[in-house]
């Protein structure tokens, strides 16, 4: 299915990575901006989340509404996202329509207006957002064990921001951010599909390199070397349903490290997808967790989250118990399991399945070629786009004494953070 990809730089240093998949006559293009939530500064929380949508509200060449409209009408579709680490927009659209995809993501890099009205809207749209997210445990509990995880670290901020922050930014902060962040030597444009690369090359150079570089001036935090102190936090509010969130320092997705976390993760609950976009699900029913904690009715269910980051961040162990079960008792089955892989050796063949079970979903989730695209661009942010077809032989390469030392390492009591949202009232 793939070719292999070409990486270009144009001399106003934006990077593009091109990849020609000809099996559908379709092409998906992704811009990635090298900003999120991570280079935020303490008063302008949410900021990136909020520029993003502003990039939907229209240059003088593609007014508000048009291009929906007008990508729709081709059959694509167009869509964003922003992260700790990054800001990406795409479109995946028949082949012969690449143009439009090309030209108003130029456009929209230098000339997006940024209208005091829809600044305004805008705000009424990710306060509610904000306040949608406050009502559901799980941000709550996340919420929480973030800013208990990292002292100075943004990575202790949610990507939509502090609700006093959405309040305050101004209109001028917006523009400011993004005129700041998006430029060319701050972003990389991915592309895969049905097209000719030399004939896109020639149409990407016109678009982008009359476009200049920017010293942009962009916080970049250092990593956080300190670990959490081990502390238990107690959240209470309607429903009826016990959250309990075990969170422990994960590597940075650079880290030989981080392919051993991953494989550990699917021993333990159940393989997390790294895709963040389409992509299938693979059944946990053969990890440990779920065996000792589900199959023994002590939850309803259980997960691992591990995400690719820049720098260090959290790995989290999720388990969904019923009001009338023990916290503690759930708590005591994972401290055994972690426990387990600290001082014994696991079996090759538990070692095979957990590894198989994490291929299959990293395969799932970069099928299409929408994936394909938005693979080359998301390793790009943290690694470069071979972190991706590196991303099975390193998983390959990970043995029982490295899974061993891991846990060790990174699974630690001392520096874990425990975060329960319990049913006020006991669910009733």
């Amino acid at each position: 299915m793939n070719s292999s990809v070409q990486t270009h730089t144009l001399n106003n240093g934006l990077v593009i990575l091109t990849r020609e998949i000809h099996t559908v006559p379709l092409v998906s293009q992704w811009i990635w901006y090298r900003v999120g939530s991570r280079n935020e500064v303490r008063g302008k929380t949410g900021i990136s989340h909020w520029v993003e949508h502003m990039q939907f509200k229209g240059t003088p060449k593609y007014p508000i509404n048009v291009l929906d409209q007008a990508i729709s009408r081709d059959g694509g579709f167009w869509n964003a996202m922003t992260s700790l680490d990054w800001t990406t927009y795409f479109e995946t659209l028949p082949s012969d329509k690449l143009e439009i995809a090309l030209d108003l993501e130029a456009d929209r890099m230098v000339n997006s207006l940024y209208d005091p009205q829809e600044t305004e809207l805008e705000r009424t749209v990710v306060i509610s957002e904000r306040e949608g997210n406050e009502n559901e445990p799980l941000f709550r509990l996340g919420e929480a064990v973030n800013q208990a995880g990292f002292s100075d670290h943004p990575y202790r901020n949610q990507v939509i921001g502090e609700m006093q922050d959405l309040q305050t930014i101004t209109r001028e902060q917006l523009f400011g951010h993004y005129r700041s962040h998006y430029s060319p030597n701050n972003a990389l444009l991915a592309l895969a599909g049905d097209f000719d690369t030399p004939a896109v090359m020639e149409r990407l150079r016109d678009l982008y390199e009359g476009i200049p570089a920017m010293e942009n001036g962009k916080f970049i935090p250092q990593p956080e070397n300190t670990l959490p102190k081990n502390q238990r936090i107690e959240l209470e509010g309607p429903g009826d349903t016990i959250y309990l969130q075990v969170s422990y320092r994960s590597p940075a997705a650079n880290s030989a490290d981080f392919f051993a976390l991953t494989v550990l993760d699917s021993l333990l609950t159940g393989p997390s997808s790294l895709a963040m976009f389409g992509g299938g699900s693979i059944s946990n029913k053969t990890s440990r967790l779920y065996q000792l904690l589900v199959e023994k009715d002590k939850a309803v269910s259980v997960s691992g989250g591990l995400q690719a980051t820049i720098d260090p961040y959290l790995y989290d162990i999720l388990a969904i118990l019923p009001p009338d079960k023990s916290v503690d008792e759930a708590l005591r089955v994972i401290d055994e399991q972690i426990e387990r892989l600290q001082n014994e050796l696991i079996q090759e063949a538990e070692i095979a399945r957990a590894v198989k079970q994490a291929k299959a979903l990293f395969a799932y989730g970069s099928e299409n070629i929408t994936n394909q695209a938005f693979w080359m661009g998301y390793a790009s942010m943290f690694a470069d786009h071979t972190w991706f077809d590196h991303f099975i032989p390193n998983l390959e390469q990970v043995d029982a004494e490295s899974l061993k030392r891991t846990a060790q390492k990174y699974l630690r009591n001392d520096h874990r953070i425990i975060g329960i949202y319990r049913p006020r009232n006991n669910g009733k």
